[in-house]
């Protein structure tokens, strides 16, 4: 197994002999100098895909759409032909460009059905193998998933290493990954996918006499290897197990206390972290590349009911995210699982919009959170035009979706309205207290904690009409004033 260390962590090459960078004097660069990659997208008959006019038409079409219209069920679904094999291509382009490769050139290739060997055919393999060698290129990304056989094949064909869309993806949650917990939830992730693809070859396929303690009698490379990566992944999943304890255990001291936690969900690159930052005051990386975030993050904001919440920003989701994925960073998507409300926040000016949506939905589905309370946002109005903002504040008004721009605060005060009205754990109740000006704490609580409608001095005591959450209120219940046995003047 090779392995070449980042900052996130290993990254890993199945069934491949070279490291995943090369020396620079290897490639005939400069050292620190980006890989060249060449890009291939694939696209079988059958599929009838959307064209990026065409999605920009049903987006207008939708914008424009009045009340009693359906025009925003316009669907990209998943499978169902949502976007051709070059509309495909370009949100490749932009997941490379995150891993920090430079594209060298970029291949389509339509056909009947998939090549059982190689996926696209052996007269295109041809054809890369020559542009890769002219072009000097480190490595052939493919937008599409290679079986074991099929990325075996074409490692022997093409002159330099070959990586498949989940690759691509585990390698840039492995370059963003920070903590402890994001490192093991990726390293997790890519001995998952590796262990089904580990190819012995050579002398690595003949049997081995073995040694005691090291492996058996008769035992292949290929099966010691597999049974060290086991070995690894039961240890990884058992430190996971005892994060997500540590996190059950911060969970219930923050359920002490009733705040509740409200999550943001989305896909990838549609400005959760700048919403967060605009939402919080935090300094969390806010940044065009995809998956930026990956680690969560948790904030205390405070609603305009003068309640307090905790604001999770989460890892970006995206079309055809590799299932183990899901599965290793469930204890970082367990905030989602455990928030009160989802902030489902959305690109307005992508032309992939509904696509996006249903993606995101698919794997809410996954964690068994699609029946949480959604606030549908719709992010970035600040790239629409006038004349399409005018038409989304129609359409979001009807549809109960909230138009912001997290890059200029616009609708930032409707949201947390929304977000107010959404909360049911600890309602909001309106109440009277009584209270003695040598209370200083009490005052300072209603101060901090409650819109105050009404305040009168009488005396040494000070009146008060307030609304505010019902835990803080059941906590200075003594100074409440019973209005029901009170005198009909009163």
């Amino acid at each position: 197994m090779n392995t070449d260390r980042t900052a996130g962590g290993k990254r890993l090459v199945a069934g491949s002999s070279r490291p995943l960078r090369q020396p620079a004097a290897a490639r005939g660069g400069r050292r620190g100098d980006p890989e060249r990659a060449v890009l291939v997208g694939v696209e079988f008959s059958g599929r009838q895909p959307a064209t990026r006019a065409t999605l920009a038409e049903a987006r207008s079409a939708a914008l424009r759409s009045g009340p009693g219209d359906d025009a925003h069920s316009v669907s990209v679904a998943p499978g169902g032909g949502a976007l051709s094999a070059r509309e495909s291509l370009d949100e490749f382009r932009e997941l490379v460009s995150s891993a920090g490769a430079q594209v060298a050139a970029e291949f389509l290739q339509r056909r009947p059905q998939p090549d059982p060997a190689t996926l696209i055919g052996s007269g295109k393999v041809e054809e890369i193998a020559g542009v890769a060698s002219s072009s000097r290129a480190d490595l052939v990304l493919f937008d599409h998933n290679l079986s074991p056989t099929q990325l075996r094949n074409l490692e022997a064909a093409l002159p330099c290493r070959v990586l498949d869309r989940t690759q691509l993806i585990l390698d840039i949650f492995a370059r963003h990954a920070r903590t402890r917990e994001g490192q093991l939830q990726v390293e997790l992730a890519q001995l998952e996918y590796l262990l089904p693809r580990l190819t012995g070859r050579g002398k690595a396929m003949s049997q081995l006499g073995g040694g005691i303690g090291t492996r058996g009698p008769g035992e292949t490379q290929l099966e010691t290897d597999r049974r060290r990566i086991q070995r690894r992944i039961d240890r990884l999943k058992s430190d996971l197990e005892s994060v997500r304890r540590v996190r059950r255990q911060q969970r219930s001291r923050r359920e002490a206390v009733p705040v509740p936690t409200v999550a943001l969900v989305g896909y990838t690159n549609a400005g959760k972290s700048t919403l967060f930052n605009t939402l919080t005051g935090a300094q969390v990386l806010a940044s065009s590349r995809m998956f930026a975030t990956l680690d969560p993050k948790l904030r205390a904001i405070e609603l305009p009911s003068r309640r307090r919440v905790l604001l999770s920003d989460t890892v970006g989701f995206i079309r055809n995210l590799p299932h183990t994925l899901v599965t290793s960073f469930r204890a970082t998507l367990e905030e989602v699982v455990q928030a009160e409300v989802l902030i489902h926040v959305r690109d307005a000016a992508s032309v992939y919009g509904d696509e996006q949506k249903a993606q995101v939905e698919q794997v809410l589905g996954e964690l068994d959170a699609l029946s949480k309370p959604r606030i549908e946002v719709l992010n970035k109005i600040d790239l629409l035009s006038s004349q399409e903002r005018a038409h989304l504040q129609d359409r979001a008004q009807s549809h109960g979706e909230i138009p912001v721009s997290a890059l200029t605060g616009e609708g930032v005060e409707a949201l947390l309205q929304a977000l107010d009205s959404a909360l049911r754990s600890d309602p909001l109740i309106d109440a009277e207290f009584i209270v003695p000006q040598s209370e200083g704490d009490v005052l300072a609580a209603i101060e901090a904690g409650m819109i105050i409608r009404r305040r009168e001095y009488e005396g040494n005591l000070v009146h008060f009409s307030v609304t505010g959450p019902a835990s803080l209120i059941g906590r200075l219940r003594r100074f409440r004033r019973r209005t029901a046995a009170a005198s009909p003047a009163t």
